[in-house]
């Protein structure tokens, strides 16, 4: 039987684990924190007492791990025991850089090294939802595609620069957080007109800025270029207005807005597209 490696059982490495037991693939389990691993060899897997015998004889290996150092201390802890051209499959967040570096001394010493790191949540990752990103040579895609897309939702591959997955994730989870921070201003306008939590997110029912990303991303793009279709001056006045409405309630992203919109009227913006204030 196939046996997958599994390095790093916290939340996400744990519930990708429990996906694959679901689906009656042998798994090799290995994590710095022994303790973790009781839940899951208790559901069928079998843990390993270091890494190179959780790689010893496996098919494909995977890394969930929390950084970039460790990554490079697990690789180099389970290379005694990784067969030869077994990819190794790295779904860690890192740093761009580092990724470049480690695929072309890793690719470089016959090590089949592949990022692929995902936007999943442990939910995600048990009921094999959510994106997988991929980076590196074609040939690896065509191979893995059809293996890794039993773990998520939709794997894609973003092309053959080693470090592009890892630069999309970290653009990603820059959204994730702003969104976050956008949200909280949100509450804070409705505390401040006396208008409860759920009543405020309701909007967000009817309402769906998300599906804009794409075409606020061209916007910013071009906002010095672009015709405005909203005024930088209009923008600041209803900036203004949010700002009066949550009154006393602490706001995370308006004070940094409102900072950026009015050092661009201050240059002669005003009459622009409103985008225009974070080239500032």
């Amino acid at each position: 039987m196939t046996t997958i490696a599994l390095l790093g059982t916290g939340l996400l490495g744990a519930a990708m684990i429990e996906n694959l037991l679901q689906k009656g693939v042998a798994v090799r389990a290995w994590n710095r924190s022994r303790d973790k691993l009781a839940p899951l060899t208790g559901k069928g897997a079998v843990a390993a007492a270091n890494p190179a015998e959780c790689v010893r004889g496996a098919s494909r290996v995977h890394l969930v791990l929390a950084e970039d150092a460790a990554v490079d201390d697990v690789i180099a802890q389970m290379r005694p025991g990784l067969g030869r051209d077994v990819p190794v499959v790295d779904h860690s967040t890192n740093a761009p850089a580092k990724v470049k570096a480690r695929f072309a001394t890793l690719r470089a010493q016959g090590v089949r090294y592949v990022p692929a790191p995902v936007f999943m949540s442990p939910q995600n990752a048990r009921e094999a939802s959510g994106l997988m990103l991929l980076a590196g040579p074609k040939a690896d895609a065509d191979a893995l595609v059809p293996e890794l897309s039993a773990m998520t939702g939709k794997v894609w591959h973003v092309g053959e620069r080693p470090d592009l997955a890892a630069v999309h994730k970290l653009a990603g989870n820059s959204v994730f957080f702003a969104m976050a921070a956008a949200m909280s201003d949100v509450l804070a306008i409705g505390k401040g007109c006396d208008v409860g939590p759920e009543q405020m997110l309701a909007l967000f029912d009817v309402f769906k800025p998300g599906s804009a990303l794409p075409y606020l991303g061209q916007r910013v793009q071009r906002a010095t270029d672009a015709p405005a279709s909203f005024e930088l001056s209009m923008a600041r006045k209803d900036a203004r207005l949010m700002t009066e409405a949550a009154g006393p309630v602490p706001t995370l992203v308006l004070p940094a807005v409102v900072a950026a919109m009015d050092r661009a009227i201050a240059r002669g913006q005003g009459h622009a597209d409103y985008a225009v204030f974070v080239r500032s």
